[in-house]
């Protein structure tokens, strides 16, 4: 049986100051980017909130993240609507030139 390109391997991270083992399917080095990106958010918000605890900091993390996703969401809707605007267009183009190739 071949190797899975999903298999899980063991990745240690850590987020502030605290080592965590992750099953992780793909490149781990995907994983520590995306736990060093979640330090630094977390580093940021306890730097302006230096009295928060460790879950409120998460907590706040979660949101930002769960905000940022959600506007990313809502543009990537809007990009598709305007290609798929745009492909219209263009089949419409293509369409009038094909029923007239006489025309230049």
């Amino acid at each position: 049986m071949e190797t899975s390109t999903y298999e899980k391997r063991s990745v240690r991270v850590t987020i502030l100051s605290r080592p965590y083992t992750l099953l992780a399917a793909g490149d781990p080095r995907e994983v520590e980017e995306v736990a060093a990106d979640v330090n630094d958010l977390m580093l940021s918000i306890a730097a302006k909130a230096p009295n928060a605890d460790s879950t409120r900091i998460a907590v706040l993390a979660c949101l930002h993240l769960a905000d940022r996703l959600r506007t990313l969401e809502r543009d990537l809707s809007g990009l598709k609507q305007r290609v798929d605007r745009k492909s219209e267009e263009f089949a419409e183009i293509l369409e009038q030139l094909l029923e007239s190739p006489g025309e230049t």
